[in-house]
């Protein structure tokens, strides 16, 4: 049963209220976190009520003070703290911590009840995940073999991206994930607040970029022998063994170049150039084997139901998504397609024959020259390049009446339907193509926020259901920073303000 919820205007007079006292004998005691009461006063919650209330028994002992306890997660992530023991230990002895979530020091709640709740939002089955991480496991070694530099692990099962292009166009997505009310919540207390301050931008043209990042799992990849084949001498048995993380697996991450046992968290970005912001949008963990390619056809199809009023104008990612089944899918959603070309598909193209292309997709006129982009016709669904002659980008060409005697000059009429790879609707190597590429290194720094500057790692967390909910706490506390950002607020002005009204 979900007890008494507080509300979030009620919340910020009870903070207003307790916080002023230390204030006004110790400023610079409650400075220190003056950025967390900032973000703590914004960060409404009362979204979560209905969203929470059916996943509680109707019979039996309420759960008391459930808000306080999520505030409690975003203030430890925020202060750095990677133990729950230990935040526990520090809230009993600070009292201005206990104000700050909502509760007195006597009111706090214990270790078991943050595990708790982490139970409670991951819909697993609790009998089937039971007996899955107390069961025992085949144990299977650290890879040898490296992968080249920047070089990602290639899908295990051929023409899978295109499968579930086909699902994806088909309406399907993964609503059974165990994970979906933890990106529920992301959603309602960090992208929808944002998004109506405007954080986003224009939500029904949104330009989103996609990127997956490599976590290691707390656990040991050796696992527990439970076998006596030491005992026989033979201390490099492969028998199974019971793991504290059996659904970590190895991957190889292509930037430091090593293998790592843990999981890939793919991430849905958005850029706001305005604030200079990376924004996190939506979150998904998957096995750390998974490519790149497969698990972008997953987030689109779940993010574009998950947030089903925004429209998502253009798609922006790296190399590993340069496949034919993306750009399919990427077309029949009238998303622009910012990705590189994969080197190792160079020369895999079906555009007609009797043009020359070069590696961008820009025709070359018979003086070997790049023909200049003049726009995209989208009621003819081509796009224009005129004489580069014509348009003053060379001072003069031997070819000139034998190619057109048209002071227009020569045009060339692309269709994308020809090779949506190659012909993009946004042509590669123009100006806006490169200059929205710059902005895809957004998912990559918002990689960075949650696995750097909070940490995600030092939890030493093991399991997926751990590891997305510190994913999640971290990503709402990316956003909160963003919306302090925009708004220049300062919880601190707050209690200015109060006391000017009592001198």
């Amino acid at each position: 049963m979900l007890g008494y919820w507080r509300l979030h205007k009620e919340y910020q007079s009870y903070l207003v209220e307790k916080i002023l006292p230390f204030y006004e004998s110790d400023k610079d005691y409650v400075l220190q976190y003056k950025d967390a009461l900032s973000k703590l006063y914004l960060l409404d919650l009362d979204p979560l009520l209905p969203l929470l209330f059916p996943y509680y028994s109707p019979i039996g002992a309420p759960a008391k003070n459930q808000p306080e306890l999520i505030r409690s997660f975003i203030l430890m992530s925020e202060l750095k703290i990677h133990s729950i023991t230990e935040w526990v230990e520090k809230l009993q002895a600070n009292e201005i911590l206990c104000f700050m979530i909502g509760l007195s020091r006597s009111e706090i709640h214990q270790v078991g009840s943050y595990y708790d709740l982490i139970n409670r939002v991951w819909l697993a089955n609790p009998d089937i995940q039971y007996e899955f991480e107390h069961s025992l496991h085949n144990f299977k070694r650290k890879p040898r073999k490296k992968l080249g530099k920047n070089q990602k692990q290639p899908p295990r099962h051929p023409g899978i991206i295109q499968k579930f292009v086909d699902l994806a166009l088909e309406g399907r997505s993964f609503d059974s994930r165990t994970e979906i009310l933890m990106q529920q919540i992301f959603a309602k207390v960090g992208v929808e607040p944002s998004t109506k301050e405007g954080l986003y931008g224009d939500v029904k043209n949104l330009n989103i970029s996609g990127d997956g990042t490599c976590i290691n799992s707390g656990a040991s990849s050796y696992g527990n022998k439970l076998c006596d084949c030491s005992e026989n001498g033979n201390y490099n048995c492969d028998c199974k063994r019971k793991f504290s993380d059996p659904y970590a697996r190895w991957g190889w991450d292509s930037y430091h170049e090593q293998w790592f046992y843990g999981y890939t968290e793919y991430i849905l970005s958005v850029y706001n150039k305005d604030l200079k912001s990376d924004l996190p949008l939506y979150l998904r963990i998957v096995e750390a084997q998974r490519f790149d390619g497969v698990s972008a056809i997953v987030a689109l199809a779940e993010a574009k139901k998950l947030y089903s009023t925004f429209h998502f104008d253009s798609f922006c990612g790296d190399a590993a998504h340069d496949n034919y089944a993306t750009y399919k899918l990427l077309n029949e959603w009238e998303m622009k397609a910012f990705i590189p070309l994969n080197k190792t598909n160079k020369g895999n193209s079906t555009y007609p024959p009797h043009l020359e292309i070069n590696d961008h997709g820009t025709p070359i006129c018979i003086s070997g020259h790049e023909m200049v982009n003049w726009g995209h016709d989208p009621n003819r669904c081509r796009i224009k390049y005129r004489c580069p002659l014509a348009l003053g980008r060379i001072d003069s060409c031997e070819f000139k009446d034998q190619c057109s005697p048209s002071d227009y000059g020569r045009c060339i009429y692309i269709k994308p339907s020809w090779d949506l790879r190659l012909f993009t609707m946004v042509p590669r190597g123009s100006d806006e193509w490169k200059n929205f590429m710059k902005t895809r290194t957004t998912s990559e720094r918002v990689n960075k926020r949650i696995l750097n500057d909070y940490g995600l790692e030092l939890f030493h967390t093991r399991g997926k259901k751990r590891t997305f909910w510190w994913s999640v706490i971290h990503s709402l506390n990316v956003l909160l920073d963003s919306r302090l950002k925009l708004y220049e607020f300062s919880f601190i002005d707050l209690l200015e303000d109060k006391i000017l009204k009592v001198a």
